[in-house]
Parts: structure tokens; C-alpha cells; sequence
């Protein structure tokens, strides 16, 4: 109704514009003259308004034509016969004029609205076939269809918990009201109407993926007149199959995790279940030694055996610490906590726990060394764990060198390296993947594992390099601390 007012207002006021101007040359002006250019008013309101403001024009025009340009002038008398023929030509060529250019007018604007809504169409089924998630999937689907149908609320529902939930939404959520009017009884998938039907001013689609419901879309219903439903239908058939391999996929990551966390869980038992059963044994059968009240052991034969009970105790607790570690790394609960401190000190304390292992480890670590910005406890474990794996492969009468120094301005770098049988380039980036072993290794395969885990929480990276003399270089990277500027000085002032 706007636009129709808005029209003829406007075919009005260019009436007039061009009446004035026309008025003191009609005595020079044919009567044929004065028609063609009283088309132009006409022809601008059906453009501006529509059919109806064209009419409206049309009658303004031939009673402006009648009243103004055909003599006698300024009266309603049409005079001769030929002026009747003349109104009579004027009022029914305006009428077909009017009609043809609101039909033109309204093909373009027809042609303008599916042009928007093709791309619009089409960026959104492109979007249905990435690898979106489904949240995002589901918000641009409805922000979608609320602007291509001007639909004032849109509302998507999908199965959740055995029964039908909105779970994207545009514009007012629908009402309880609304809701039990448009669900099916129970919430049964199964009982929706394959087509789609008008309740209540909301037009509710069923959403189907190989004959099978999924959900319901639901729109108010002025959104979707009959030339509009067959987009609408094709629209909720690209949702659906949008949907339904969105949640295939889920489905199927789920089913993969599951099975990757059991052969996991396998694995895991498998590989911790002789660490574990071998050190057991040798205590198990050590105490009961010591215990036997019928033996009669020597000093030097007990000493031994509490020493080997001590060893494989340790053994022990750094297999469950490990094992506490994957555990932290699986439940994504490992999170560092930063402190400053110096990493002389910090190596220092590491070795002189591992000390007793009867190997020498040599330390080349400069005292001025600017402190680190690390958590402790995290960085402890990894120069644990990698001192360990030395231990392990390193003979006797070989050290264990630990070295760290500058690299560039914000980093030191950390080394350990062994005098071991090495570890070939090929199989390098293998060492640090969860339950790889070297040859002949006696550990579960955790520790660089772990390491890698813990220097990359830290921002840093760990690599293994082989070193000049035979044997493995485990390196990885810390972050120096930043230095805390200091307070001015005050200068001492002799009147205070």
C-alpha cells in the first residue's frame, strides 16, 4: 500500500510539474502532443508503485488531459468528437502501458529475487559440503533461509536425547505454544509429514535424507508463497544431507577414538605388563630371600640384595610416574606453571638424583646462564626421562654428557648425549611416538614420549641428533626469562 501511494504521488507531482510548464504553450501544442508527454508521469508512477498507481495515473492524467488541454479550456467539456477520440485513445493506451511496464517491472524484480537467491543458494550449499562443525553449520543455515525467504523466524530442530529440540534459530524462538503445535506426538521422527503444511501461521518442512526424517525446519509461513515452495524443498533436502553427514561423520570419529583408545589401552597393558612383572619378580624374590630365617647369607650377599630390591623399586616409581604423566597428557589437564628459575640448578638437582646409578654424568652448563622461564617440575621430567634413556643404552665405563647454552637472544639450548649403539636418521622422529622402543630397550617406550609432550606445552620443540663420537644427542629448547626492569634509584637529597 506504501509503494502504491508512494507512485502516485510521485506521477502527481511530475504531472503537475509538466502541466505548469505545457499550460502557456497548448496554443502551440497539438492535442496528440499533450498525450505523448503526459505518458512519461504515468509511465514513472507504475515504475515507483505498481499497477495500481498506475491506474490512479492514468485517471489523474485524463482528467489533467480533459480539464487543461482540450478546448473548451478549464472545463470538463470535451467539445468535439475527435477530443472524445482522443480521451478514449489516451485513457486506454495508458491502461496498457500501465499494465506492460508493472508486468516488466515486476519480471525484473522477480528476476532480481531469484538471482539473489540462486547465490545465495549456492554459497550456502557450499558451505553444507565443508567440513564445517555442526554448530556453525547450523546458524549459517538459518541465518540463511531467514534472509533469502524474509522469513521472520526460523527455527531448526534435530533429535536430541530421543526427542525434538531447536538447536539453531533465527529471529524470536518459537514459543511453547508454537512448539507443541509443530512437533509430532512423542517427538516421533517417524510420524512427520513428508510435505510440507501450514499450522498456525509457521510452515513447517520436514527435513528427509534417503526417505528418512532428520528434523524439522520451521519458518513463518507468509515467508514462502507457492512459487517460492519448490526452493524452500530443495533448500531443506541439501540441509538434511548436510545434517545427516555431519552426524555420520561424528558417529564415525567417535567409533575410531573408541576403537584407537582400546588398542591403546591394549597396547599399554601390554607394553607396562613385563616392566612391571619384571622388577616385581627380582623384589619378590630378593625380600623373600632376606626374610628366610633358615638362610644364612653373608654381609656382602644381603647387601646385595637390598641394593637390588632399591634399584628395581626405582624402576618401579619411574614407571608409574610415567604412567601418571600419559595420564595427565589424556585427560588435557597438563597445563605448565611458570616460574623463574636458574637451569644450573635445576640440572644439578636432577643428576644428583640419578646419581646412584653408578654411571658418570658430566655437566657443562655456564653459571651465568640467564634463568629460564619454565614450569620446574615439567622440565625436570623431561631432563629425567632423556638422562634415563641414556642410562639405559650408555655403558658403564662411558659418561653422560648434559650441556646447555645460548641460542640466540631468548632461547637455551639443552643436550644430553650418550656413547650408545645411536639411533638411525631414518628413525629419528619415530623415538619420540608413545611405546617406541630402541633394539634390546628394557624401558616401555613413555619417556620421550612425555618429553615431547611436556617441551611442547612450553611453546619449545625437542629433537634427537646422533653425535660425533657415537651414540644419540637428545636436544630441546628452553625460554629465557624475561628480565624484570628495575625500580629507579632515588638520589639522595641532603635537606631529607
Amino acid at each position: 500500500m506504501r509503494r502504491s501511494w508512494t507512485g502516485t504521488i510521485a506521477a502527481v507531482a511530475i504531472m503537475a510539474a509538466l502541466t505548469a510548464g505545457m499550460v502557456p504553450l497548448r496554443s502551440h501544442l497539438s492535442i496528440a502532443t499533450t498525450a505523448l508527454v503526459l505518458v512519461v508521469p504515468v509511465v514513472i508512477g507504475v515504475i515507483t508503485g505498481g499497477f495500481a498507481a498506475g491506474v490512479a495515473s492514468v485517471a489523474i492524467g485524463f482528467f489533467v488531459y480533459d480539464f487543461f488541454f482540450i478546448p473548451p479550456y478549464l472545463t470538463l467539456s470535451v467539445g468535439a468528437p475527435q477530443n472524445w477520440v482522443a480521451l478514449g485513445v489516451y485513457g486506454v493506451v495508458m491502461l496498457l502501458v500501465s499494465k506492460v511496464v508493472a508486468v516488466m517491472n515486476s519480471a525484473q524484480a522477480e528476476a532480481r529475487r531469484q538471482g539473489r537467491e540462486i547465490r545465495e543458494l549456492f554459497q550456502l550449499s557450499h558451505l553444507l559440503v565443508e567440513d564445517k562443525p555442526l554448530d556453525v553449520l547450523l546458524s549459517a543455515v538459518v541465518a540463511t533461509v531467514s534472509e533469502v525467504f524474509s522469513a521472520r523466524q526460523v527455527a531448526l530442530l534435530l533429535p536430541q536425547a530421543g526427542r525434538l529440540d531447536i538447536v539453531a534459530a533465527a529471529g524470536p524462538l518459537l514459543s511453547e505454544t508454537q512448539l507443541r503445535r509443530v512437533l509430532p506426538p512423542a517427538g516421533e521422527l517417524a510420524t512427520l509429514n513428508p510435505r510440507p503444511f501450514e499450522l498456525d501461521g509457521l510452515l513447517v518442512v520436514a527435513l528427509t535424507a534417503a526417505g528418512r526424517p532428520v528434523g524439522l525446519l520451521v519458518l513463518t509461513s507468509e515467508a514462502a508463497t507457492a512459487h517460492r515452495r519448490e526452493p524452500l524443498l530443495l533448500f531443506a533436502n541439501h540441509i538434511a544431507l548436510a545434517v545427516e553427514r555431519v552426524q555420520l561423520r561424528d558417529e564415525a570419529l567417535q567409533i575410531r577414538l573408541s576403537e584407537e583408545m582400546g588398542q591403546l589401552a591394549k597396547t599399554l597393558v601390554s607394553a607396562v605388563s613385563h616392566d612391571l612383572r619384571a622388577p616385581l619378580t627380582s623384589i619378590k624374590a630378593s625380600s623373600s630371600t632376606l626374610a628366610d630365617t633358615e638362610l644364612d647369607l653373608d654381609p656382602k650377599t644381603a647387601r646385595g640384595l637390598a641394593q637390588l630390591i632399591d634399584v628395581q623399586a626405582d624402576r618401579l616409581a619411574e614407571l608409574v610416574q610415567n604412567l601418571l604423566d600419559v595420564s595427565r597428557i589424556q585427560a588435557g589437564i597438563l597445563q605448565p606453571r611458570y616460574a623463574v628459575t636458574s637451569l644450573a640448578d635445576l640440572v644439578t638437582s636432577v643428576v644428583d638424583d640419578l646419581a646412584p646409578r653408578g654411571h658418570v654424568i658430566q655437566t657443562e652448563v655456564p653459571e651465568d646462564l640467564p634463568p629460564i622461564d619454565a614450569d620446574v617440575v615439567l622440565i625436570s621430567r623431561v631432563l629425567t626421562n632423556l638422562l634415563e634413556n641414556a642410562l639405559r643404552h650408555s655403558p658403564k665405563d662411558q659418561p653422560i654428557t648434559v650441556r646447555a647454552a645460548l641460542s640466540g637472544q631468548d632461547r637455551i639450548e639443552v643436550s644430553v648425549t650418550d656413547r650408545g649403539p645411536g639411533v638411525s636418521p631414518d628413525r629419528r622422529n619415530e623415538m619420540f611416538e608413545l611405546f617406541a622402543r630402541r633394539p634390546d630397550d628394557a624401558g616401555a617406550g613413555l619417556g620421550l614420549s612425555i618429553a615431547k609432550t611436556f617441551v611442547e606445552a612450553h611453546g619449545q620443540k625437542i629433537w634427537l641428533d646422533g653425535s660425533p663420537g657415537g651414540g644419540a644427542t637428545f636436544c630441546f629448547t628452553l625460554a629465557v626469562a624475561t628480565p624484570i626492569p628495575e625500580e629507579p634509584k632515588l638520589v639522595a637529597d641532603p635537606h631529607h
